[in-house]
């Protein structure tokens, strides 16, 4: 694979010095309420009903270098929010290696997945080192853990015409649980274009936008954050999932859209590595969407075990089946997205999308139930996993920094 490139976006700083909790991004609560997490429940066989929260689902998450502050500022992160005890493994690769940018980036990344999916296990895959080698490696780590049923991926690579043989990577492996992989398309606007592995048909690529809430908790408004990456791939075709969607030859960037301009972030406790200072800060990014998305999969897989279904497959369930439900309540438009294809299928309602997901059957994708459904949606292909996984050319041993996030407002005390 070709040349990674470096584009993280920073806010100047804002530091303070006030020994309290600086209430500056969104928390918890507001994010649910906002794309709807909180009305999600499943019912149950005895006849009750259980929360939407991930249960029984596992979230792994690449990052690279170690964060030895990661649980402990996780703790202080879960008390200031009222939410459970994270259950948190790291898989340390990396040793006693770290790096302040790949600290921060894990640090949002596990706590918003913990957020957002309060009940779902999550496991952190601590790269060796930020080499493409090194976090691919990761990445298939990761994919072999058994209860691991999706991946988040906060980092991107330029596409190169070889990238094709790493799709395999980002694919179910034979006798595992299905697997979803996602990953943030990059923070660096239009003019770069798609990044890799967003722009993977295998991989569900997610932008970012801005966010006004009310007072009362809804959204205000949402429109497309200008540095959210986007636009067709370089290589990679058209994928079937899209056809009805655009009619380009190339497949687009990105799929759906979260939360990511910094400007109306989240927050996120973050120490330092090497410091015994932690502060809140306000984050997001592109990298906020992956995470965000993995606790949407999660809490789908979640409703779709209690009914008895297996946990959903990326390229042959994931994918087709969020194409399949494009236009109807599942997803929030976004303003100002040009071409419309710039925020993909848009926002997610997760009160109305989580149902279409676990009714996804082989034989049709089920709509969201519910009052406001604009369409029947189209069937979608379903393709098998792949049967083995093609060992790819060794990437690169180049750097592969984060390559836009967490972008962020620092707001120390």
């Amino acid at each position: 694979m070709g040349k990674i490139a470096r584009r993280r976006r920073l806010v100047p700083t804002i530091n303070g010095l006030e020994d309290r909790r600086l209430l500056s991004g969104y928390t918890p609560a507001r994010v649910q309420a906002a794309y709807g997490f909180s009305g999600v429940s499943f019912a149950t066989a005895d006849g009750g009903t259980v929360k939407g929260d991930g249960a029984g689902q596992t979230i792994a998450i690449i990052a690279s270098y170690h964060n030895p502050n990661l649980l402990s500022d996780l703790q202080v992160f879960d008390q200031a929010n009222g939410l459970p005890t994270a259950d948190v493994t790291v898989v340390n690769l990396a040793g006693d290696a770290t790096d302040p940018t790949w600290a921060s980036e894990s640090a949002m990344d596990v706590q918003w997945a913990h957020a957002l999916a309060p009940a779902a296990a999550i496991v952190l895959v601590e790269a060796k080192s930020d080499s493409g080698v090194d976090v691919m490696a990761a990445v298939d780590a990761a994919r072999s853990i058994p209860a691991v049923t999706v991946v988040s991926m906060s980092f991107g690579f330029t596409e190169t015409p070889g990238q094709r043989a790493f799709d395999p990577r980002f694919t179910t492996p034979p006798g595992h649980v299905g697997i979803t992989f996602v990953a943030a398309s990059g923070d660096h606007g239009p003019a770069g274009g798609a990044m890799y592995p967003a722009s993977s048909p295998n991989v569900l690529g997610v932008g970012g936008t801005t966010v006004q809430l009310g007072a009362a908790g809804g959204v205000a408004s949402e429109s497309l954050w200008s540095q959210s990456a986007r636009g067709p791939s370089r290589y990679a075709p058209r994928p079937a999932f899209q056809s009805a969607f655009q009619r380009g030859p190339r497949r687009t960037t990105p799929d759906v859209v979260f939360l990511g301009d910094p400007n109306t972030g989240v927050e996120v406790f973050h120490t330092p590595p090497g410091s015994t200072e932690g502060s809140w800060r306000t984050f997001a990014g592109t990298s906020l969407g992956s995470p965000a998305w993995a606790a949407i999969v999660a809490i789908a897989d979640q409703g779709r075990a209690l009914a008895g279904k297996g946990s959903l497959d990326g390229p042959s369930q994931t994918l087709p089946v969020l194409y399949a439900l494009a236009g109807t309540t599942a997803f929030r438009r976004i303003a100002g997205a040009v071409p419309a294809a710039a925020a993909g299928l848009g926002a997610p309602n997760v009160e109305a999308l989580v149902p279409g997901l676990v009714e996804f059957t082989t034989a049709s994708a089920a709509r969201p139930s519910g009052p406001g459904a604009r369409r029947s949606p189209p069937t979608p292909s379903r393709r098998p996993a792949p049967r083995s996984t093609p060992a790819p050319r060794p990437l690169p041993g180049r750097s592969l920094r984060p390559s836009w996030g967490p972008a962020r407002v620092d707001r120390g005390f």
